[in-house]
C-alpha cells in the first residue's frame, strides 16, 4: 500500500468518525421548516433584478416576498364591494382572491427572524423584526377576519391553576393560603 492511499484511507475514515453532520439527529420539523423557508427567501433576494445581496436587505424586502407569497395562498379573502364580505360562512363561491391565511405569515416572519440571526445577522438589523413588518401582519390579521366578519376579540388571560393534595386552586388562592400558613407560624 502506498503512502498515499493509506492517507487517504486515514482522512476516510477519521472523516466519517468525527464529522458532526454525520451522526447529528435529524431536524425537527421547525427547524426543517425554517432552513426552507430561508433559503426560499434567499432564492427569492436572488431573483430580484438585480439581485439583492442579503446584507443590503431591507424591511421592504421582506414585505414585497410577503406580497409576491400571497399568489400561492389559499385563503378566499372578499373584497369590501363582495356580497359575501364579513360573512364567515359564504353560501356560494366568488371571485375574490385566494391569499397567504394571517398564521401562516405570522409563524413564517418568525422563522425567518430567528434564522436570520442564526446566520450571523445582528439582532438590531433584523428585517424581519422592523415596525413596519408587525404593522403589516396586523393590518393583514385584521383585513382577513373582517373579510371573513371574525370581530378581534382580545383573548383574557386564565389565571394558572395548580394542584394541591387533590384540588386544584388558583394563583391567587394560593398565595393567600401561603400569607395565611406564614401568619400562623
Amino acid at each position: 500500500m502506498s503512502s498515499s492511499s493509506s492517507l487517504q484511507l486515514q482522512a476516510s475514515s477519521s472523516k466519517s468518525n468525527h464529522d458532526p453532520h454525520h451522526q447529528q439527529q435529524p431536524l425537527s420539523r421547525y427547524e426543517s421548516q425554517k432552513r426552507r423557508d430561508w433559503n426560499t427567501f434567499g432564492q427569492y433576494l436572488k431573483s430580484q433584478n438585480p439581485p439583492v445581496p442579503l446584507s443590503n436587505c431591507t424591511f421592504n424586502h421582506v414585505l414585497d416576498f410577503l406580497h409576491y407569497l400571497d399568489q400561492f395562498g389559499k385563503t378566499k379573502v372578499h373584497l369590501h364591494g363582495c356580497i359575501f364580505f364579513g360573512q364567515p360562512t359564504p353560501p356560494a363561491p366568488c371571485a375574490c382572491p385566494l391569499k397567504q391565511a394571517w398564521g401562516s405569515l405570522d409563524a413564517l416572519i418568525g422563522r425567518l427572524r430567528a434564522a436570520y440571526e442564526e446566520n450571523g445577522g445582528s439582532s438590531e438589523t433584523n428585517p424581519f423584526a422592523g415596525g413596519a413588518v408587525r404593522v403589516f401582519l396586523r393590518e393583514v390579521k385584521d383585513s382577513q377576519q373582517k373579510a371573513r366578519g371574525i370581530p378581534y376579540k382580545k383573548k383574557k388571560k386564565k389565571k394558572k391553576s395548580y394542584q394541591i393534595k387533590g384540588s386544584t386552586t388558583s394563583t391567587t388562592q394560593t398565595q393567600q393560603s401561603t400569607y395565611v400558613n406564614q401568619q400562623d407560624s
